[in-house]
């Protein structure tokens, strides 16, 4: 088998037989794929009809290969060739790389095939003939075709089309530094506010805090308000995370643990009601510019899950079982933006992150067993660890951490003990004072918690801007 060097040296010699020989069809399919894996940059003297039989090699892999080199060439003598390509090949991943390869040449005469796929029925080759139409985007012919995509089916096809759009209106750089995303207000950091959580986030600034990790109050829980019903659970949990995305920094992170409640019966003529609160709140998330990334399972102890069995346990008799609950879903959303997770960790320095890795061991799957935490004055706190591994994976030192339904205040007292700041909203009384309680205690934090009303928290924004 051939190596990459002497491939390399052979390629410094055009007018030697070598590739002639090499890449002629009859050769061993795998002496073939590693030498059309491994040619790299072509010179400018490479002789590409070589590769020009290769692609109606009986091998798929052959004939995406070849039409790849093809299209390191850059040479419009080959237009023809690759469009015929295209329209004729079968093997969806040779069609992307004709097209891909057509977009290359950066050529005028390339534009109407381009715009021909368009249409296409494989979107990834549609969004391969749209980057392609994007070095034309001043051309009006092309602006026209683009333009039909904006209300294509294909959802991929037209949020590509519009960050590309809003990007070029707005004159953005998706690679420029924002020196403002490490920051957030002074006024906001280490700060618990004891209102209602929808008043509070009025008074919030844009782009204000880099994580929410919060759980919901449940759908009609003693301790807190009875919603109407459900729909007006959702509508409220709608707002309050549509104005977290607002103060939320680009590209930043969002984790949502919940679960499916019960809602007992009323009666012994009816049945208690189950709703499923992970599943539909999340198209509303979606609706409102959260993008979905992971869903993680939190798996308690069987001890901690209550006893749903009991009668099914007695008679055995089918459609009677009910299972004992022992998950809870930990949803991880991001904030919609063009931008690479790679932009939002190059905004911090290098100190920064190196002091923010996670270290040691960590769970690599979306299953974590973590065993469920107490308070002797909220009901429904989620544990220390849990907090911990949501704050240290998805933010770093120095961050504003926020919490809508701050309880007790575990994410800020997790915030606290890896150095970052918090930022809690909580309106009732005894859950506020319970969280002051358990902050002033630590003795990690820079700046001293604080509760403040929405008068002075007012007043601080207005003192420190």
């Amino acid at each position: 088998m051939l190596t990459k060097a002497q491939i390399d040296s052979e390629k410094l010699n055009p007018g030697s037989p070598f590739f002639k020989n090499a890449l002629a069809p009859t050769r061993d399919e795998t002496k073939l794929l590693s030498l059309l894996d491994n040619l790299g940059k072509l010179p400018s003297g490479f002789n590409g009809e070589l590769l020009v039989p290769l692609l109606a090699h009986a091998n798929p892999k052959i004939r995406t290969l070849a039409v790849k080199n093809v299209g390191k060439l850059k040479n419009e003598k080959f237009l023809t060739e690759l469009s015929k390509f295209a329209a004729n090949e079968s093997n969806t991943f040779a069609r992307r790389e004709a097209i891909s390869a057509i977009g290359r040449m950066r050529s005028q005469k390339a534009i109407p095939i381009l715009t021909y796929y368009l249409t296409d029925t494989d979107p990834k080759v549609i969004l391969q003939s749209v980057r392609a139409l994007l070095y034309f985007k001043e051309n009006p012919q092309v602006q026209t075709a683009l333009n039909s995509l904006r209300e294509h089916p294909n959802e991929l096809i037209r949020e590509h089309l519009a960050s590309e759009i809003d990007q070029k209106k707005s004159g953005r750089q998706t690679g420029k530094k924002d020196p403002h995303h490490p920051a957030s207000p002074d006024a906001l950091k280490n700060v618990i506010i004891h209102a209602d959580v929808q008043e509070s986030l009025k008074m919030i600034p844009d782009e204000s805090i880099h994580l929410t990790f919060t759980s919901p109050p449940y759908y009609n829980a003693r301790d807190y308000t009875i919603y109407q019903s459900y729909e007006a659970y959702l509508d409220f949990l709608t707002a309050v995370f549509k104005e977290t995305h607002r103060i939320t920094k680009e590209g930043r992170f969002f984790v949502l643990n919940t679960s499916p409640v019960i809602v007992p019966r009323i009666s012994r003529a009816h049945s208690s009601k189950r709703y499923a609160i992970p599943y539909d709140i999340h198209p509303r998330l979606t609706d409102t510019g959260w993008e979905f990334i992971d869903d993680i399972v939190w798996r308690k102890p069987d001890y901690a899950a209550k006893n749903r069995n009991g009668g099914f346990f007695q008679h055995r008799k089918p459609l009677g079982y009910k299972a004992n609950s022992v998950t809870e879903s930990v949803m991880v959303y991001r904030k919609k933006t063009d931008r690479l997770i790679d932009w939002n960790i190059r905004q911090y320095d290098d100190e920064t992150v190196d002091a923010s890795r996670v270290m040691g061991d960590y769970e690599k799957t979306n299953l974590w067993h973590i065993n469920p935490a107490t308070d002797k004055v909220h009901p429904a706190v989620f544990p220390p660890e849990l907090a911990a591994r949501v704050v240290q994976f998805y933010s770093f030192k120095g961050d504003l951490i926020f919490d809508p339904f701050g309880g007790s205040g575990t994410v800020g007292y997790v915030a606290l003990t890896h150095e970052r700041y918090f930022l809690l909203c909580e309106k009732e009384i005894e859950y506020v004072e319970r969280a002051n309680q358990v902050l002033n205690v630590n003795l990690f934090a820079h700046t001293k918690p604080r509760v403040l009303s929405l008068i002075e928290l007012k007043s601080e924004l207005t003192e420190r801007n």
